[in-house]
């Protein structure tokens, strides 16, 4: 109902209907289109601010873009669909979140319409925080909604070879046709839903059906799926464990080898003879999907099929942690950079229903590969005490992962560093066990709190010795190991290759680089509000950029490549590989 209402607002659609047959109470005005933000696999803050970029507000916050809404002299339009299938993850109680902070308050602006498709449960508490009569709430399985006439029309138009049902004598006949329609609208009910799914089944193994029975029609999507399997002489409970991995993994599907692998997982035993010969069984309740990589998968055709499979299922968490091991024994060698991607970005959502989030988040490289917004969801959604010291520093980092849209060696190397901050270096280190060119390794961090600025220099060695490289840190006067020179300042020197205080050394003891040594480096720096550029200065190009999660307070660039790096967290030197333009952000 939504396409249609969407196709008819749509000018480039409205040109190829004849909108002069149509009842003109079912015709929208000729007004500019609406936005429509999808909620599908989306946060709450995700749907707001793909309104707010549609229509080019320049809000910082979520009051802000509802304020700068009701402000704009064009009609305001928004439809926001799939509110059920909002959120990364299921369970995670995304689309009472989207209901919540999105649409109550733009349901707020006076000068807004809004439609919105949301789970039948939310529906009340949409409406009640609404004035009377401002709100309508549509339910399409209520009677007075009800359309037998136009469940009948679905039914007979999908049975129709115009519309790509195969030639059989219930189909080439109108007269059959029609009959056969009147009876899946009879047992339907009120639900499209119902009827396709009949249809389909019809379709997709005729053999057996008797048009004259109406018994073997279905009433409900339950009885769809036993009904169907019958017929085919097999047994209900089969194709509900060939459907369990669909319904217990993400709406967008999975590859069908994994399909296969996953329904062996749920029976306990192999089930690739019943996929490779079962399709006419499975395939009136799935549809193959693509994904932008061009990747092929298969899903449920509806997420009324998927709540219908899981609310059959016994021992949820069993079947899930069994599908967790197999997830991971599908990973090559362990090596997560080979592993399929719905494997390393959707194992942790059963592991978290499985009960075995918290043993699986021990990898660095499944936190380096998998995709960070999905991983970021299934941690929250996860009990704070089950959150082990590697795994909360992911969570800091998260929000870097997600914002920059790193790439995976950028999101090692961001992790690699936060791993040093938190003091632990065996993660740091297993991050450059991966194998992936990093654009650089975090050499130490010092956590200093009120670093005023910092500077590289050398220090003098006795005996003509090359002189040591050191970091200087301007810090408040009172910093433990660190010498007041005035003003209320104080200076720590700090050794910049290796993580070690130098307590005994006199500031006035470092030489400076001097501008000569600086502009004929062949590393330069460049700084912003939050981030830093590191340039090759022959080429004229970007090696690497650092995006820091809290404020930058001073940076400097040592004449060998060594970055000196102050935030509110603390100090940190990063050697910088020349190697990684490639992993400029």
């Amino acid at each position: 109902m939504i396409t249609g209402f969407l196709m008819l607002c749509d000018p480039d659609y409205r040109k190829q209907l004849r909108l002069d047959e149509m009842d003109p109470a079912t015709v929208p005005p000729e007004l500019p289109a609406p936005v429509v933000p999808s909620a599908e696999g989306l946060t709450a803050a995700q749907v707001l601010w793909l309104i707010a970029d549609h229509y080019g507000l320049d809000a910082t916050d979520s009051a802000g873009v509802y304020a700068e809404l009701s402000t704009l002299d064009e009609p305001v339009t928004v439809v926001v669909p799939d509110v059920d299938r909002a959120g990364p993850l299921h369970g995670s109680g995304e689309p009472a979140r989207v209901v919540g902070e999105v649409l109550k308050p733009l349901a707020a602006v006076e000068n807004l319409r809004l439609l919105a498709e949301v789970p039948r449960h939310l529906a009340p508490d949409l409406a009640g925080s609404l004035p009377s009569g401002a709100v309508q709430v549509i339910d399409l399985d209520e009677p007075e909604w009800a359309d037998p006439d136009l469940i009948v029309l679905h039914a007979e138009a999908a049975l129709s070879s115009q519309f790509g049902a195969p030639v059989l004598p219930i189909t080439a006949d109108p007269e059959a046709r029609l009959d056969l329609a009147e009876a899946v609208g009879r047992r339907a009910g009120a639900s499209h839903l119902v009827a396709e799914l009949a249809v389909q089944c019809i379709l997709m193994a005729p053999d057996g059906f008797e048009p004259a029975d109406e018994q073997q029609l279905p009433s409900s999507v339950g009885e769809a799926l036993d009904l169907h399997a019958r017929r085919l002489g097999s047994d209900p409970g089969v194709l509900r464990s060939l459907l369990a991995p669909l319904a217990l993994g993400p709406d967008d599907g999975m590859p069908v080898d994994l399909w296969v692998r996953l329904a062996g997982a749920v029976a306990s035993r192999d089930m690739s003879a019943q996929l490779v010969n079962g399709m006419a069984l499975a395939g009136p309740f799935v549809q193959p999907t693509e994904r932008a990589e061009g990747r092929h998968l298969v899903r449920l055709a509806h997420p009324a099929i998927a709540d219908e499979i899981r609310a059959g299922l016994p021992g949820l968490r069993g079947l899930q942690s069994r599908i967790a091991m197999s997830l991971l024994a599908a990973v090559p060698e362990q090596d997560w950079s080979k592993a399929d991607p719905y494997v390393r970005d959707h194992i942790a959502g059963h592991a978290l229903e499985a009960g075995l989030l918290h043993q699986l988040l021990t990898d660095p490289g499944l936190f380096v590969h998998a995709d960070p917004t999905l991983l970021r969801a299934v941690i929250e959604a996860a009990a704070p005490e089950q959150l082990s010291a590697p795994v909360r520093t992911y969570m800091r980092t998260a929000p870097l992962l997600t914002r920059a849209m790193a790439p995976v060696p950028m999101r090692a190397a961001l992790l690699e560093t936060a791993f040093v901050e938190d003091g632990l270096p065996d993660y740091a280190a297993a991050v450059h066990r991966l194998g992936l060119k990093l654009p650089w390794q975090t050499l130490w961090s010092l956590p200093v709190a009120g670093v005023k600025a910092v500077t590289v220099g050398r220090l003098p060695q006795p005996d003509g010795e090359e002189a040591a490289p050191v970091a200087v840190l301007v810090v408040p006067e009172g910093t433990p190991g660190a010498r007041p020179v005035g003003d209320g300042a104080a200076v720590i020197v700090h050794s910049l290759v290796h993580a070690a205080l130098l307590s005994e050394v006199a500031p006035e003891q470092i030489l400076r680089p001097v501008e000569d040594e600086r502009s004929a480096a062949p590393l330069a720096l460049s700084r912003g509000a939050d981030y830093l550029r590191v340039w090759d200065r022959e080429r004229r190009e970007i090696l690497t950029a650092l995006i820091s999660d809290t404020p930058l307070l001073g940076a400097d660039l040592s004449p060998d490549g060594i970055l000196l790096v102050a935030t509110e967290r603390g100090v940190k030197a990063l050697r910088i590989q020349a190697s990684s333009a490639e992993t400029a952000s």
